[in-house]
């Protein structure tokens, strides 16, 4: 087999896509409706895998954890649950089973003969960022919320509708197999890596590496990805055309194209949604003020339009 990179192609990309992609909401989440989604959304990998790219795929799993958990909340009687980071894991395996089997024959349909290979991803973050703070899985009663509270020791907290589980998402600061992925990347192949933002880990001076009962945002797993890859570009694809001025008013605008410097001060006035926009535009700043030559945010059915500059948001080194 002749590798993509033997004929030139050099470019390195990570593409983050969101949990929605796969299973957008409203749906009922079976196995069947999730491939199906998936298959839908990997357009724009074949077309940079046939373009010669080097390419990883960051996916997120916020629907599918949500299901995790409330299966772990039914069965609790009967086995043990299971620690979230461990649910972390086992939902980037499967998930990436889905996306990797669907990718390889949608590129055989394609004629692009590319290898396709998950991981399963640790990432590294700080023991003493552990405040819990972000909502995952379903949301409940305050009744059913404070019983698991008391039966499993979780934290909640109300939200809207209703109350939810809260745990914490700490910053990633290194991805523990990126060196293994980037000799992947060079043989050609395309790398599946930190699914759901990859599985938190610190690094304990007697034990080595030990798991955290936290999430990581993939969006923000992606950037440090990305940045140890040496990626020239991140692109995170979502389910809006990139990021705007005035989102949800009459008057908002995409924004097209944006230095990091002017992103960072619209990002601090609150332009953009702290759970939503927000996240997004932060890793792309990140990304393109350590080494990236851009980050481009689009919705996921216009990502290679996007790459090519005609639409999403484009972030840049100032």
């Amino acid at each position: 087999m002749i590798s993509p990179l033997e004929r030139g192609g050099t470019r390195t990309i990570v593409v983050a896509l969101g949990g929605n992609a796969l299973q957008p909401p409203g749906g009922h989440g079976g196995i069947h409706e999730q491939f199906a989604h998936t298959r839908e959304s990997l357009g724009v990998i074949v077309a940079l895998a046939k373009a010669g790219w080097r390419v990883a795929v960051v996916h997120g799993n916020g629907p599918q954890i949500g299901d995790e958990l409330l299966r772990n909340e039914l069965a609790r009687s009967r086995r043990p649950p299971l620690p979230l980071g461990v649910l972390v894991a086992s939902t980037a395996g499967w998930i990436g089973y889905m996306i990797q089997q669907s990718l390889r024959n949608a590129l055989d349909h394609a004629g692009v003969r590319r290898p396709v290979v998950s991981i399963i991803t640790q990432v590294l973050v700080d023991a003493d960022d552990l405040e819990p703070r972000k909502p995952i899985g379903h949301t409940m009663s305050r009744e059913q919320a404070e019983e698991l509270a008391a039966t499993l020791g979780w934290d909640i907290a109300p939200v809207e509708g209703g109350w939810r589980r809260i745990v914490a998402s700490p910053r990633p600061y290194s991805v523990v197999e990126s060196d293994q992925i980037e000799r992947l990347l060079d043989a050609g192949t395309i790398v599946i890596a930190c699914g759901g933002g990859g599985t938190p880990v610190y690094r304990d001076e007697r034990l080595g590496l030990e798991g955290v009962d936290a999430v990581v945002d993939k969006d923000r797993a992606a950037c440090i990805l990305a940045r140890e890859l040496r990626a020239e570009v991140l692109l995170i694809l979502t389910n809006v055309d990139g990021a705007y001025r005035g989102y949800g008013t009459a008057a908002q605008q995409l924004i097209e194209r944006l230095p990091a410097q002017e992103a960072a001060a619209l990002l601090q006035s609150g332009e953009f949604g702290a759970g939503s926009m927000g996240p997004k535009v932060e890793a792309a700043i990140d990304f393109v003020r350590n080494g990236g030559r851009r980050a481009i945010i689009a919705r996921l059915e216009r990502g290679l339009d996007a790459v090519e500059g005609r639409t999403g948001t484009t972030i840049v080194p100032d």
